[in-house]
């Protein structure tokens, strides 16, 4: 096992012993015994000084969908003191699957794809591979990431490790939440779609990282295709190769190309094609 891996293992091993901790705690199992604080204590000396980055959209009345969904609508439900004096807040809310930052799961684009809520934990926490291509798409919205970009990467950075979570910066999320900059226009309905221009991967490189053993894929746009793409085929080839794909990632810019470890958890929907993301990056103070 790559000491990266054994690293991640670690973490998560000491995130369950800390929630374990703190449960047993809450639930008063230990009958007035003090609980064990090694989980706790452990915890707390890896996270020292170590860096955790959200690299989520906020969902809100400013979120980015396809232009074909309504978006992401807040429905207040209560706020306010009760009869008894105390607060008491909820809501409720309405959203397609796909939009801000989401999970597109493999049964998106094929048939036999894992569905949202059949996805392994394995395939959604590990160590971070980040492919910066901003030039390339800044001096061409409609740039296809290609095998080349990613040979670039290797020379530079050293070969995409198998079982990575490939994460692409265009850089476009510099430009959320402004529809206009970011999907390339800011109309809404069927026709925009043939509007939308922003970069996405190409095929032939999502045949390469399932080659690399890519755990999943995720990019800060709107669509691991680029906007102008007519079938999708790199969803298609990632669908097929049962990987997942992040899509609307945030702060991209903030992680090193290789050292940080990410943990992207979707809503759990039954049988669904995707779900909101939220996804974390976790850098050791060491790296």
């Amino acid at each position: 096992m790559r000491s990266d891996s054994r690293k991640l293992v670690a973490l998560l091993a000491l995130l369950v012993a800390a929630a374990a901790t703190l449960a047993c705690q809450d639930r008063d199992v230990f009958a007035g015994a003090r609980p064990p604080a090694s989980g706790t204590m452990a915890l707390e000396a890896l996270l020292h000084d170590a860096t955790l980055i959200d690299l989520t959209h906020p969902f809100d009345a400013d979120t980015i969908f396809w232009p074909t969904e309504a978006g992401f609508a807040l429905e207040p439900r209560a706020a306010g003191r009760t009869d008894g004096g105390y607060w008491y807040a909820a809501n409720g809310f309405r959203s397609a699957e796909h939009g801000g930052t989401h999970l597109d799961a493999p049964y998106h684009f094929s048939a036999s794809g894992r569905t949202a809520d059949a996805i392994p934990l394995d395939r959604l926490l590990g160590e971070a591979v980040v492919v910066d291509v901003e030039k390339a798409c800044r001096a061409d919205r409609d740039h296809a990431i290609t095998p080349e970009d990613f040979a670039a990467f290797e020379m530079a950075h050293g070969p995409i490790p198998q079982g990575a979570i490939v994460l692409l910066r265009t850089g476009f999320a510099a430009f959320w939440p402004d529809r206009a900059r970011y999907l390339g226009t800011a109309a809404r309905g069927e026709a925009a779609v043939g509007e939308l221009h922003f970069p996405g991967l190409s095929p032939d490189a999502a045949a390469l990282l399932i080659e690399r053993g890519a755990r999943a894929v995720g990019i800060d746009t709107a669509s691991i295709d680029p906007g102008q793409s007519k079938d999708f085929a790199s969803h298609q080839v990632l669908a097929a190769a049962q990987v997942p794909v992040f899509e609307n990632v945030a702060a991209l810019a903030r992680l090193p190309a290789r050292g940080a470890f990410v943990i992207a958890l979707p809503m759990k929907i039954g049988k669904g094609s995707g779900g909101p993301l939220r996804i974390v990056a976790w850098l050791p103070a060491t790296h």
